[in-house]
């Protein structure tokens, strides 16, 4: 017991080390976090109001791209009263953000930034300068999501990422886990595998994409693996959790999977709390729903400027009047329904990729039919549907069903079962368009 104690002493104090030398603002900002858990709606909405006017008054005066494009929609600082008002401004998307990238960056001269690339799932990589202050606010934006579940990021923690298997990067990998009482699995093989679940019966809590976590708890389950029991929180991010990955989850860590949703640009937008609600870091970001789909503004950014962003989700906001029984009056996001993604090409007509959320979302509600899926669509007018299950006649008859009620005489499908979703080296997409548009 007294060596468990030490172990922990010891990982709290590298934790708070590194976090002082790295981001010495991030206890302020987890402090003021842990604070603002509990203002009232209208306390909240104050706040992101005078963040925006802030923000969009340092952007029209640091950085060319906003001083313009606010001159362009003749638009002042002044001109932001309500919150309402930042429909005034210009939305952007991600191919500005890469392509105007110095002009969009403030001239300021912060005393510290981080290069910060997000992963290019979406098919280009975006580098940009974030501030300390910034960067530390995300932080702490995640830690009080943790804080709902008694978790201590110095914990021991189990990770899923994707890795490179590159002899060099998988040494430095490891060591950095290690500093962060952190352990990973490099790949499935049985020695491998049967190692992490032995250090996962001492980890806090399990983190990583959401494909990887159900994949190994598929493993745990089939191959009757002890079960880890000292749990506090498995969190699942960057993917899709599909309703189906809850049961196989729950089964072998004894918890259900929850969910932080965000990006490196905007940093957190929600984080799911204890009751089943996904609530809106209304502190860090603004976000509203136009045509289904989310816009952001990054409320904590000022190095690089994110205001009015097309991240590229489908997202459902809840209604005001809707309370959760955890206290927080922060806004619920109800659905991040998936990626945009590209045009889904009929033989004469283009769709949007959202209608294979509702395929699926239709089978799962009228049929009780929850499947795990990846469509993929290298020809116009045709389509190939990857499924993980195993489906009985009368459930592929269903989906067939489903999707011709969308697609009629416009498309031909084919339809894989069995198929195997997860690489392991990166996020899964739902979509996939290998189509030249």
């Amino acid at each position: 017991m007294a060596r468990t104690v030490k172990v922990i002493m010891f990982y709290k104090m590298i934790y708070w080390l590194g976090q002082n030398y790295r981001n010495p603002s991030l206890k302020m900002s987890l402090n003021f976090l842990k604070k603002s858990d509990n203002w009232s709606l209208k306390e909240l909405e104050d706040y992101q109001l005078k963040k925006i006017k802030e923000l969009v008054n340092f952007s029209f005066k640091n950085s060319s791209y906003y001083n313009a494009k606010l001159k362009e929609f003749g638009v002042s600082p002044k001109d932001i009263k309500t919150l309402s008002d930042i429909k005034k401004l210009p939305i952007i998307t991600k191919q500005e953000l890469i392509t105007k990238n110095k002009e969009i960056h403030t001239d300021f001269k912060f005393e510290k930034v981080f290069k910060s690339v997000t992963s290019g799932s979406t098919g280009t990589s975006l580098e940009f300068l974030r501030e300390e202050t910034a960067d530390s606010f995300n932080r702490a934006s995640i830690y009080r999501g943790y804080s709902w579940y008694n978790v201590n990021p110095w914990e021991k923690n189990g990770y899923f990422w994707g890795f490179n298997f590159s002899f060099l990067k998988k040494i430095k990998t490891k060591f950095l886990d290690a500093l962060q009482n952190r352990f990973r699995v490099f790949s499935y093989d049985t020695k491998e595998f049967n190692s992490f679940v032995k250090k996962a019966q001492k980890a806090k809590y399990i983190h990583g994409y959401s494909s990887m976590i159900y994949q190994a708890s598929k493993i745990i389950n089939e191959k009757g693996l002890s079960k880890p029991k000292g749990l506090k929180m498995i969190k699942g991010t960057s993917e899709k959790i599909f309703e189906n990955y809850h049961d196989e989850v729950k089964k072998a860590f004894g918890l259900k999977i929850i969910s932080e949703y965000g990006a490196a640009e905007t940093g957190i937008i929600a984080f799911e709390c204890p009751e089943g609600n996904m609530h809106i870091n209304m502190e860090g970001v603004y976000v509203e729903e136009v045509n289904n789909e989310i816009i952001v503004t990054n409320l904590q950014m000022q190095s690089f400027p994110i205001i009015r962003y097309k991240l590229g989700d489908y997202i459902r906001v809840s209604k005001r009047e809707k309370k959760c029984t955890c206290g927080r009056e922060h806004l619920i996001l109800d659905e991040v329904t998936g990626r945009v993604g590209g045009n889904v090409y009929g033989k004469q007509q283009v769709y949007p990729s959202l209608v294979f959320y509702y395929i699926f979302k239709n089978l799962m509600n009228i049929d009780g039919i929850s499947l795990n899926y990846q469509i993929i669509q290298s020809k116009k007018g045709m389509l190939k549907f990857k499924i993980e299950q195993n489906l009985s006649n009368g459930e592929s008859l269903k989906l067939k069903k489903e999707i011709h009620k969308y697609f009629k005489e416009d498309m031909e499908i084919e339809i894989i079962q069995k198929a195997i979703l997860h690489s392991f080296k990166g996020k899964l997409k739902s979509f996939i368009s290998e189509i030249d548009e």
